[in-house]
């Protein structure tokens, strides 16, 4: 198997470049059963969205505890609709156990409560933590700060019901995984700077995090697999209703704007070496640290973005042992 993989995008780049990226072996053969493309105008946006419904039919996982599922829904931001909710528990837990706040990826544009759900099945089996999941809207029909807004009531509300939920308040984290981890990032820094609810972990899986794409793995990576600077710059322009990049984009909106990190809670975050997102997650993670937060800072090297989904591969099992091992010792698992 070649230890490189040569991809040329469906349509041309203005010099006719042609990329090769060491791709780990093991993620090569499963290419062309992946997503591409960038999403350059809503027509495409309606499609991978349909893609998206259909990508949610994942390898089923048995939990090996009983796991009680149900759907509701909870207040919303001021004068906003309620927002959608999945609230997965473990049947045989004793007494209040962690409670995870779980923002689902798509680039902002993207996402159900479906596309995640085996993989939520899985990490409450595995750690016996109550996760409540949500399902923002969705930009660009509605931009920031609908999206963070939204994630931000869910978080108020499972703080307020820990008790019911059967949730230790002091062991609450928020986690997610690309515009998800941005988002969690983001509702950590609102519930340091709105005193809202404590937090004791927040797990960013390659977080979007930095609307200005300046980055060298931004600016290199026009054509990678899955995700790539077209794909990030449409995800931006949606989510802000403008070019990205401007002067006046909240940090609430993309972290990496933020002056201030200190005083946020301990953080997993992670990167993959082909992703435009690599170095804005390294740099997040180096200034949690400048900021004295703990930080645990992990690189993929040949993955690239939501090669996860690749289950088979030995770097995918690699990074879901690393994820459950964090959310373990970040939320106090016994």
């Amino acid at each position: 198997m070649p230890a490189a993989w040569r991809w040329r995008p469906p349509a041309p780049l203005a010099d006719d470049r042609l990329m090769t990226y060491a791709i780990d072996p093991e993620l090569v053969p499963w290419l062309d059963m992946l997503p591409s493309g960038p999403h350059t105008d809503y027509d495409s946006l309606v499609a991978a969205r349909s893609m998206a419904e259909l990508s949610g039919v994942q390898p089923v996982y048995e939990p090996t505890r009983a796991i009680d599922v149900r759907d509701t829904a909870v207040p919303g931001p001021s004068d906003a609709p309620d927002v959608p909710v999945r609230i997965y528990t473990p049947a045989d837990r004793d007494g209040a156990v962690p409670g995870l706040l779980y923002i689902h990826g798509g680039g902002f544009v993207l996402g159900t409560l479906d596309m995640f759900h085996m993989h939520l099945l899985r990490v409450a089996d595995e750690l016996g933590i109550v996760i409540v999941s949500v399902d923002y809207r969705l930009a660009p029909e509605h931009p920031f700060p609908a999206p963070v807004e939204d994630c931000y009531a869910a978080l108020t509300w499972v703080a307020a019901r820990a008790a019911e939920l059967g949730i230790d308040p002091e062991r609450l984290g928020v986690g997610g995984e690309s515009a998800g981890g941005g988002l969690a990032a983001a509702v950590a820094l609102l519930a340091r700077d709105r005193g809202g609810p404590a937090l004791c972990f927040q797990y960013l899986g390659i977080p979007e995090l930095d609307d200005r794409l300046d980055t060298p793995s931004a600016r290199a990576y026009v054509d990678t697999p899955v995700w790539n600077r077209p794909n990030a710059v449409f995800s931006w322009t949606s989510y802000l209703g403008a070019e990205p990049g401007g002067d006046d984009v909240s940090p609430y909106a993309a972290p990496a704007r933020a002056d201030d990190l200190a005083g946020l809670p301990p953080a997993f975050v992670s990167a993959c070496q082909f992703d435009p997102l690599r170095d804005e997650d390294i740099a997040y993670a180096q200034r949690l640290a400048h900021a004295g937060v703990a930080v645990e800072l992990h690189h993929y090297p040949g993955a690239f973005h939501g090669s996860s989904m690749i289950q088979a591969a030995g770097i995918s099992r690699r990074m879901l042992a690393d994820e459950l091992a964090a959310l373990r010792r970040g939320l106090g698992v016994g």
